[in-house]
């Protein structure tokens, strides 16, 4: 009776322990959003109203000068969920798999339009990533964190079981044990490329008359109409986010979360998303700090690689060695300010080109491997929008002037160079301006010493890589894992380089499947009775066969 007063006693304590040390977290949301470049009040572009994120400004660090690693989905957020540059881990051609959504299909039967640079066939795949690349929330994971994602992966690789507690629609922090801390990532897409058709029916609530137009677009009803519905796009997308802020105060959580807004890349008009310019890799982002709330602008340069492990920074982690990105807020901040952020363009659909771009504070510097490929990508998806083949007409009828007609170009010069406050929108290459010599042997430099540093294999051909990735065509599988059983404690081994596990313990003998609630394996586990299962898993890899133990 002692024993289990005293028993008791301890669970209590541990209970109590545990409780104090989840409330020392802090919660961490990522509000994602699709396709929108900076086009908010908040940037001087008041032409779209959002209220409530106008309200979240007022209390957040506003970063003027972030950028994304590439101008598309896809290997963008590819930077975000490894701290990694998709150029280093093969994640850089747009896309490979259907792998999109939640847990992904994990099926990679079917056609594929991709073609590679020699013209060869490249079939739907999984990237495989190097060994020690994991989705960085294995590390929140460990630590205690519950980690949710609603509902967009897009990672080039199917997400893994050991990623998060919820990958779903579902998914929502509401669903933690009590004081649990929480790493929260809520995506929404109604501003995404493909609204500019699918919104078609919706009425405008921007007028047309009022929306400001770049100096590379015609001044016609049918390029203001798409404008107007992006502006429009985004008053929606203010109301969801609105939403979801009054669900974290009726919780009693918004003064205890770090908000993150940012959008994937740039916006989805044409020479906006997938260019490697301004339009297309620079992205509106700003960070509410509960325990600092008031604006503030900061001008220091943001690459998406710095996600994982600021991420990580405000939560006290250690961040790996193999990170590429530099935390820019919280207990591991970098102290070395960026000089230049990089960005890169490889495939993207059916079309390919490789070019790579410098940015700093004052210049764009970009290198073209294939100048007698055209400027424009004639990517088939894009062309759903009015206002793209209304200027492509334009173009072959000759009636754009030379901005606009500079996108259309059918060859490039093997360099470019432009000066931002003077051009913001690069449509002035001043290459072979001697009043610049200077500069662009800086940047062409620093492209030189970046591309070296993290190991660019763009020039690797996408058919010779996937040969490297999946031998003779199969997908690479984990090898079961080695599990023990000793005085109820359960220890798990991998027999797969790079590759993690996770478990589920069950009172019934049941088939698990990929929405049963994995949990992480990092440490051994006290089990008393029923079954527990166990997975190994690797990105890219498929997954090894489930080990059922009865305890």
């Amino acid at each position: 009776m002692f024993r289990s007063f005293i028993r008791n006693l301890l669970l209590i304590y541990f209970l109590l322990i545990s409780s104090i040390s989840f409330s020392q977290k802090p919660n961490i949301i990522w509000i994602t959003v699709e396709d929108i470049s900076p086009t908010l009040s908040m940037y001087g572009d008041s032409t779209a109203k959002t209220p409530n994120l106008d309200e979240l400004a007022s209390e957040s660090l506003i970063f003027t000068e972030a950028f994304t690693t590439v101008g598309v989905c896809s290997p963008s957020r590819s930077s975000l969920i490894t701290g990694m540059y998709p150029v280093s881990i093969g994640t850089h051609q747009m896309r490979t798999g259907k792998d999109v959504f939640g847990w992904g299909s994990r099926d990679y039967d079917g056609v594929s339009n991709a073609i590679d640079v020699n013209g060869d066939s490249i079939p739907l795949h999984s990237v495989v990533t190097p060994p020690e690349v994991k989705c960085f929330t294995e590390y929140l994971r460990a630590e205690g964190y519950y980690c949710t994602n609603n509902s967009k992966t897009d990672y080039q690789f199917a997400a893994p079981v050991t990623a998060w507690d919820q990958n779903s629609n579902n998914a929502h922090w509401k669903n933690r044990e009590k004081n649990q801390p929480f790493f929260s990532v809520f995506n929404f897409d109604v501003t995404h490329e493909s609204k500019m058709w699918l919104h078609r029916d919706k009425p405008l609530t921007v007028k047309q008359g009022l929306v400001p137009l770049p100096p590379y677009f015609p001044d016609t009803e049918t390029v203001r109409n798409d404008v107007a519905r992006n502006y429009s796009n985004i008053e929606l997308l203010d109301k969801m986010v609105g939403n979801l802020i009054k669900e974290l105060k009726a919780d009693g959580l918004f003064d205890k979360t770090y908000i993150f807004f940012f959008s994937d890349h740039g916006g989805p008009l044409p020479r906006g998303k997938r260019s490697h310019y301004e339009s297309g890799l620079k992205v509106p982002m700003m960070v509410r700090d509960p325990y600092e709330k008031k604006i503030r602008y900061v001008d220091d340069q943001i690459s998406f690689v710095d996600l994982a492990p600021t991420t990580l920074s405000l939560t006290g982690l250690n961040i790996p060695d193999h990170f590429q990105g530099r935390a820019f807020m919280g207990e591991k901040k970098s102290e070395i300010l960026r000089d230049y952020v990089f960005g890169s363009g490889d495939r993207f659909d059916e079309t390919y080109d490789r070019v790579r771009s410098v940015i700093s504070k004052e210049f764009i510097y970009v290198k073209n491997y294939y100048t007698n490929r055209p400027a424009y990508k004639d990517v088939l998806y894009r062309k759903n929008i009015d206002m793209t083949n209304e200027m492509l007409m334009l173009y072959k009828e000759d009636k754009l002037n030379s901005d606009q007609k500079y996108w259309y170009r059918e060859s490039k010069t093997r360099e470019e160079f432009y000066v931002r406050s003077e051009d913001p929108h690069s449509l002035k290459n001043l290459i072979s301006d001697e009043r610049y010599e200077d500069e662009i042997n800086k940047h062409r430099m620093a492209l030189k010493n970046w591309q070296d540093e993290i190991n660019d294999i763009g020039a690797k051909s996408e058919k010779k890589h996937l040969d490297s990735m999946w031998p003779r065509g199969i997908q690479p599988k984990s090898s079961k894992p080695d599990v023990t059983v000793k005085d109820k404690t359960v220890t798990i081994k991998s027999n797969t380089l790079g590759s993690s596990n996770a478990f589920i313990i069950s009172d019934n003998d049941f088939e698990p499947s990929l929405d049963d609630g994995w949990k992480l394996y990092h440490e051994p586990i006290k089990v008393n009775k029923g079954y527990i299962y166990v997975i190994s898993t690797r990105l890219g890899y498929e997954d090894s066969e489930i080990i059922k133990i009865k305890l």
